[in-house]
């Protein structure tokens, strides 16, 4: 019966299925449970019955707290958008490996029977919760194993211990420098996170690929040139060969708004901004998925496409600067700036190549990780294997935020990179986590100009702009954001103005910016900044397996 929760349509799902009535946990001959009327009665109405005041005494008073919590928060995804992720490769990779912790009454893995269960949890009026989910599970008990549950706990607590201390060795290496004797003082310079002196214009271009079959949106952002005599020299020395040009690429199942208050920003500093939809791997490709209308919210293919969207979209500014004196643009230099996907396709631009080999070795062990970003890069093994040309010359420097990297470049293709590279990392991120995909892949990028700038409880979605509830297909609980989001996105115009004003429009006067007294200088609680040029061969990165040498 379990298997046929997944297989048959959300219509016709029974109303009345076995429920689990108690969870068994077992460790090698040991075994102990705990009935689910006992978890329901205390997240409800906060009442300790006999059964689980056994197990309160071991807990404290904020963990009994949490734990009420757990059990009734409430997902808002529908019936059809979970049947539509767990469908999906990388959902069927987590209910695989959770399957082999949460097991039915037989102990058999529990991969149908989860899958069934979420899926009738979301299609209660109840809601998707944790404690609905245990009360949909299709056999009359689960069984959970406490020897892989405590391995995954230590690898997840080991996980977070060497990300914490090599966060606070980079801290501490920030503060060191920012303490050393500066001649620059910033209380007297403009700030870098208000808005320039440059109004502009809005442009919505609609390119299509036609040897790719691919058509999409793009914004444009164009400075008026009327404002620049307010803004800061050298500008005029930059405007006959046209206004720098700088592409921001959106995360996965994000759209070109995503970032619109940086393409704004960097608007009103006087370089033109475009700001394309990649439609393979964007907001409505998500819409589309958790409608029911798509399998995936990414063909492996996007790898390469997303890429080639740039070079095309730089194509065609480039004939449009050409025909159209509106456009007056430098596209010999350009800079590229990217979060999670997007900072992926940053680095594939800026000279980093798919490193076959790497990925062919570390996603032999998928089901031994748990950094989730690698469901993501192993799909990359589905393409033929062949030498795929995403670089461009144009680009003269890339910065990526919370980009993975670990084994869709590793440390070979890094070191390919010869512009100038800035990574923004969040110490909290649990999409793409800092340690592997952005610390100790900082240390294998050779360029001389590299930076890497670390958000302390910064998460994945930190840096991203407002969503709007009437547009965006799925809204993040604020606890996902995290705190202070307004913060990291004032550390993002700081930071990506000074590093694109210092390599891309050759403005010297900017560098100062780009130093570990200027990011202590706005750093704000909660979300510290620090920022370093090197990172020493510390024994903890030299240890630490990302799966990627």
């Amino acid at each position: 019966m379990a298997l046929l929760f997944g297989a048959l349509p959300i219509s016709v799902l029974p109303t009345q299925v076995m429920a689990a009535e108690r969870i068994y946990a077992s460790y090698s001959v040991l075994e102990r449970s705990i009935s689910v009327d006992a978890l329901e009665t205390y997240a409800k109405e906060g009442k300790l019955d006999e059964d689980l005041a056994v197990y309160a005494r071991y807990l404290k008073p904020e963990q009994l707290a949490q734990l009420r919590r757990v059990l009734l928060a409430r997902a808002d995804l529908s019936a059809v958008a979970t049947s539509q992720f767990l469908y999906t490769p990388v959902g069927e990779t987590l209910l695989q490996r959770l399957g082999q912790v949460i097991q039915t009454e037989s102990r058999q893995p529990g991969f149908y029977a989860l899958r069934g269960a979420l899926i009738l949890a979301a299609a209660d009026p109840e809601g998707l919760t944790l404690l609905n989910v245990l009360r949909k599970f299709p056999t009359r008990s689960i069984r959970v194993d406490l020897s892989r549950s405590l391995k995954i706990a230590e690898q997840l607590k080991d996980l977070v211990n060497q990300t914490n201390q090599e966060i606070a060795l980079i801290k501490q290496q920030s503060t060191a420098a920012a303490t050393t004797p500066q001649t620059v003082d910033f209380s007297q310079l403009p700030d870098l996170r208000r808005r320039g002196r440059f109004s502009w214009n809005k442009q919505t271009l609609k390119l299509n690929d036609k040897t790719r079959d691919r058509v999409f949106l793009t914004d444009v952002y164009l400075p008026q040139q009327k404002a620049a005599k307010f803004t800061l020299s050298p500008l005029a020395s930059r405007l006959s060969p046209g206004f720098p040009v700088i592409v921001i690429s959106h995360g996965l199942g994000s759209d070109r708004t995503s970032f619109e208050y940086l393409a704004q920003h960097l608007a009103s500093y006087g370089f033109a901004v475009a700001v394309p939809e990649h439609p393979g791997s964007s907001a409505e490709q998500l819409r589309l998925l958790l409608a029911g209308r798509s399998y995936t919210v990414a063909e492996p293919n996007e790898f390469i496409n997303r890429p080639l969207d740039i070079k095309y979209l730089l194509n065609q500014l480039a004939r449009l600067d050409a025909s159209n004196s509106s456009f007056k643009l430098n596209l010999q230099q350009v800079g590229v700036i990217g979060q999670s996907f997007g900072g992926y396709t940053a680095l594939a631009l800026a000279g980093a190549s798919l490193n076959f080999d790497q990925l062919q070795k570390d996603c032999e062990d998928l089901n031994e990780s748990w950094n989730v970003s690698l469901l993501l890069q192993c799909r990359v093994l589905e393409l033929p294997r062949t030498q795929y040309n995403l670089s461009d010359s144009r680009v003269k420097a890339a910065l990526a935020i919370n980009p993975i990297t670990s084994s869709i470049f590793g440390k070979a293709s890094l070191s390919k990179i010869k512009v100038p590279v800035m990574i923004v990392s969040s110490s909290d991120d649990t999409v793409v986590p800092a340690l592997s995909e952005q610390i100790k892949p900082f240390t294998w990028l050779t360029t001389p100009q590299k930076y890497l700038a670390v958000i302390e409880r910064g998460t994945h979605f930190s840096t991203i702009g407002e969503t709007n509830p009437a547009t965006d297909p799925f809204i993040l609980p604020a606890q996902v954001i995290g705190p202070s989001p307004a913060i990291a996105r004032g550390y993002m115009n700081a930071l990506s103005l000074a590093f694109l004003q210092t390599y891309i429009a050759k403005a010297p006067q900017y560098r100062p910016y780009l130093s570990a007294t200027y990011a202590q200088d706005i750093s704000q609680q909660p979300l510290n900044l620090s920022l370093v040029q090197s990172l020493p061969a510390s024994p903890l990165i030299q240890s630490f397996k990302v799966i990627s040498e």
